[in-house]
């Protein structure tokens, strides 16, 4: 059976504390230090926060693919999208963004992508 092309890994983060979710500041440092702790290569990146008291949006372009958040600090909920090819640490991301976050409760599921025959 071969290797996939690429894992991706979706996390929902409930009960976070609301200020984890809306600084975009500490949201991008917390993404980028995710990508150096899988082992990926930041392309681009992008934190948009949409004005007081609500949350971000942010995404890195990596080499190996891509990172994402969505929060919504007035549900204390994030959505996180891993998403790498190679032989990524999305563990490692995967821990340093739920220790930035503060989740009470996070659900994962992992799928393997370009399964090739």
């Amino acid at each position: 059976m071969s290797q996939p092309l690429g894992r991706h890994l979706l996390a929902d983060f409930h009960d976070c504390p609301p200020a984890a979710l809306a600084d975009p500041a500490a949201m991008e440092n917390a993404l980028r230090e995710a990508a150096r702790l899988a082992g990926a290569t930041v392309l681009a990146g992008h934190v948009h926060h949409f004005g007081g008291g609500q949350g971000v949006t942010g995404i890195l372009l990596l080499m190996e693919s891509h990172l994402s958040v969505h929060t919504w600090p007035e549900h204390g909920y994030a959505a996180l999208d891993l998403f790498m090819c190679g032989e990524p640490q999305l563990e490692a991301a995967l821990a340093h963004l739920a220790a930035a976050l503060r989740p009470g409760r996070q659900e994962t599921r992992q799928v393997e992508r370009g399964r090739l025959p």
